[in-house]
């Protein structure tokens, strides 16, 4: 039998493709908690809006993006799909708050000729300012650094950092470039310009002979998708009922055994088995999938291998608080996806998402996010549901001229919820890699920690290590 560790949307996943791949027989998924579908969560208020304290929308672009919409086919969701397309405000209208106001990020091509506060220069400048820099010889440096060398300072702070606190709520000055934006670092290491490395790649790359092919063995979702040219999408009754689905489907299956509250205290591998101390109880398994965070599955590998669990260990996480509110009527200054807060702004506050944009709602349901990588500074000397929701109700006031008061409202804190890709990602990555494959551990990794935050990131890390572990 195969343990599957964690039973967020990785564990299960991996679970669901377990179920897929006729070398792996009948599977365990083992869950800490008393719930499964991990960050995900989409509460029910009491008036019936969808509060989210997670991700609330999924990009469908790209092969982890079609990989998804295929099992949200498969799970027979179509029907509760929620598309945003291009055209939509709030894939158009994407707001930052600097210097007291907020701005609008250039949405065209034409906005790129004109000077967009507040930024001080006509953007097209900065293809300029990328293709003249020098290029730097480099294993790995922070986005930030490699940003602002390239492009300049005013985009590393007004438009990298930002985008950082939204994708990871993290600092970029810490954040890897060789990991978060590798096709770019990639190029200008190989071409010397990222704008040089572009056009070469594109004369030198030969055109697709596979798209026919590809065409004809989309699903449904993915062909509708690229059809109606959709930014994002969601979920009707919000996200959860992605996990809810998956869980459904597993439960109906007999080779698949889900046991909750099921807390993991050691990992001891032996020759052909992999043996886990459950709740006080050693069991036996033959194989082992972990969908933990890294933070969490180092100190169960600590007593047999303190190597893989010091690296484990060095890859950090980020604790966000989350403020769901619900103003009657529509209180917004404009119809956006919402706002980002650089850092050098030096606000409690990440971003706020207008999910009544996102998701047409005759009030106003704002989530505000705070703290990440900045979360001791503004909230490790009063962390209470009080103080988040004061914070939360004040910034949105004074930036959105909001003078109602919210008539509900959320509050959770996500301790260590996304994992931090700091400089030197990618080469710890391989160490890990390296030790579980030199020392012959049957024992594939999956989730966040590794290979993207993202939900289509850690469902296609959650397909790979099943395929690795058969």
């Amino acid at each position: 039998m195969t343990a599957i560790l964690g039973g967020g949307i990785s564990g299960m996943s991996a679970a669901y493709y377990c179920l897929e791949n006729p070398r792996i027989g009948s599977v365990i998924l083992l869950e800490a908690s008393n719930r499964l579908g991990g960050w995900i969560k989409s509460t029910s208020s009491p008036t019936g809006v969808i509060f989210e304290e997670g991700p609330r929308t999924v990009r469908p672009s790209g092969p982890a993006g079609e990989n998804t919409l295929k099992l949200v086919d498969s799970l027979n969701l179509n029907g509760k799909v929620i598309p945003i397309n291009s055209s939509h405000p709030a894939a158009n209208n994407r707001l930052i708050y600097a210097n007291k106001k907020l701005h609008l990020l250039p949405n065209s091509i034409t906005s790129l000729f004109k000077v967009n506060t507040p930024f001080e220069r006509r953007l097209i400048s900065v293809l300029w300012n990328e293709i003249t820099a020098s290029k730097v010889q480099k294993e790995d440096e922070s986005i930030y650094s490699f940003v602002e060398r390239r492009l300049g300072k005013d985009v590393a702070d007004y438009l990298i950092s930002p985008m950082i606190c939204g994708i990871c709520a993290g600092d970029a000055k810490k954040i890897s470039v060789n990991f978060l934006l590798k096709p770019a670092f990639e190029l200008e290491q190989k071409y010397g310009s990222i704008v040089k490395g572009m056009l070469l790649h594109k004369f030198k790359s030969p055109k697709s002979s596979q798209k026919t092919e590809n065409a004809n063995n989309e699903s449904t979702l993915v062909h509708r998708a690229k059809k109606e040219n959709w930014a994002v999408w969601g979920l009707q009754g919000g996200l959860q009922q992605l996990p809810i689905a998956l869980e459904n489907k597993l439960l109906s299956n007999n080779q698949v055994k889900i046991n909750k509250n099921s807390v993991c205290e050691q990992i001891t591998f032996k020759p052909g088995q992999v043996e886990m101390l459950i709740n006080g109880k050693t069991e036996k398994y033959c194989k082992l999938i972990s969908s933990l965070s890294a933070k969490y599955l180092a100190p169960l590998l600590e007593k047999q291998h303190p190597q893989l669990s010091r690296e484990l260990l060095a890859i950090p996480s980020t604790t966000v608080a989350v403020v769901n509110l619900h103003y009657e009527g529509k209180v917004l200054p404009l119809e956006a996806f919402g706002f980002l807060v650089p850092p050098k702004e030096n606000s409690p506050i990440l971003g706020v998402i207008f999910d009544s944009c996102v998701f047409k709602n005759s009030n106003t349901v704002l989530t505000v996010m705070m703290g990440g990588a900045w979360f001791d500074k503004f909230f490790a000397d009063n962390n209470t549901d009080e103080h988040f929701l004061s914070v939360a109700v004040n910034e949105t006031k004074k930036i959105l001229g909001i003078k109602d008061d919210p008539i509900e409202h959320n509050v959770s804190v996500l301790k260590d919820c996304i994992p931090q890709y700091v400089v030197g990602h990618v080469q710890r990555l391989k160490r890990i890699e390296n030790y579980i494959s030199a020392h012959k551990l049957p024992m594939a990794l999956c989730g966040s920690s590794y290979h993207g935050v993202g939900i289509n990131d850690v469902i296609l890390s959650a397909k790979q290590a099943v395929s690795q572990i058969a």
